[in-house]
Formats: C-alpha cells, sequence, structure tokens
C-alpha cells in the first residue's frame, strides 16, 4: 500500500471496519464531489476528488472482505484514470461510475434508495 495522502488517519486495518455498504458510499461520496466539480467547471478540483477516490478504492482493494470481489472496484479505478487524464471531464461518465459503485452492495443501495 502507498502513502496515502488525503486520508492520513486511515488505514487498511481502520477502513477493513467498515461494512462494504459504507466504504462504497464513501468512494461514491467523491465522485458525487467531482460531479459538482464538472458541472462547475472545476477542473483542478474535479482531479482532487478522483485523487481522493483512488486512495479509497485501494483502501477497498486491501481489505480482506473484498478478496476474489475488487473486478468492479478495479475496472472503476481505470476508468476514473481515463477521466483524470482527460482535459475534458465527461458528467455522464462519472455519473454512471457512481451509480455502478453504489449497486455493487444491497447496503449501500438500500441507504439510498429509501422511501
Amino acid at each position: 500500500m502507498y502513502p496515502l495522502i488525503y486520508h492520513k488517519t486511515l488505514s487498511v486495518e481502520k477502513w477493513s471496519t467498515f461494512s462494504k455498504g459504507k466504504q462504497l458510499l464513501m468512494i461514491a461520496n467523491e465522485l458525487n464531489r467531482a460531479q459538482n466539480c464538472i458541472n462547475n467547471h472545476l477542473t483542478q478540483e474535479t482531479n482532487l476528488a478522483y485523487e481522493r477516490a483512488f486512495e479509497l478504492i485501494a483502501l477497498t482493494v486491501e481489505d480482506l472482505k473484498w478478496k476474489g470481489k475488487c473486478k468492479e472496484l478495479l475496472r472503476c479505478n481505470e476508468m476514473m484514470g481515463e477521466l483524470y487524464i482527460s482535459d475534458k471531464k465527461d458528467a455522464h461518465q462519472n455519473q454512471m461510475m457512481m451509480d455502478t459503485l453504489i449497486k455493487l452492495s444491497v447496503e449501500s443501495y438500500n441507504l439510498l434508495n429509501l422511501k
């Protein structure tokens, strides 16, 4: 695990105390921040939100409860990387990533879709 820049107080051990659903919601929260920045044409702030999300995904992949189930997380990481280096940020693609992350866990989906 590389040294964390934005989440210095987190460790894999501490991160693993959160449920899968809460972990996904925290990653999605960074993508939501990125979405707001994209909508306001704030490229640098969008990239900072992606950098924070990269850190959280790295912590998640290291969590043993995700062992063998990281394919979607790593694909999200890859897609975020494409958005990160892109000059024009794609709000639709960002929203799709956020929605997909939330749907990876019944808990995170239910927490955001309460009626």
